[in-house]
């Protein structure tokens, strides 16, 4: 269970995180912040390329910079858009995401915050489980 500071917290780094956003071609700009189970914050935002399917998305964004420093548990995520209304992950998002573990997901719009976890956004996810 988050606690409403921690809350506040990611919420700020996720807006924080949205002005370094790179799109000049949707002008959709998205920011994230992750929290590890040990305090830690990392923070991504969307990255886009002329080529859009090499646009790095910015929940991938903070997770790869959080494992890239040793970091594989998560208590939660801050997701913020461009958009009024709680920017959800795309599928490939919720997909990187599942793969460490079911975590809490903050979608955050202007006068809105779901909160919601990964395997709710994702209830069948791939695995490997079994081999």
């Amino acid at each position: 269970m988050l606690k409403e500071m921690e809350k506040r917290t990611l919420i700020e780094k996720a807006l924080e995180a949205k002005r370094n956003s790179y799109s000049p071609y949707s002008k959709f700009a998205v920011g994230a912040a992750l929290l590890t189970e040990d305090g830690e914050i990392f923070q991504g935002a969307n990255v886009e390329n002329a080529s859009i399917g090499l646009t790095i998305c910015a929940e991938r964004s903070a997770i790869v910079s959080a494992v890239s420093h040793g970091k594989t548990k998560f208590r939660a995520i801050a997701i913020v858009g461009s958009q009024k209304s709680p920017t959800p992950p795309c599928g490939a998002c919720r997909q990187f995401m599942a793969e460490f573990g079911d975590f809490t997901v903050l979608l955050i719009g202007e006068n809105e915050i779901l909160e919601t976890t990964v395997f709710e956004l994702l209830p069948l996810q791939f695995n490997l489980e079994g081999e």
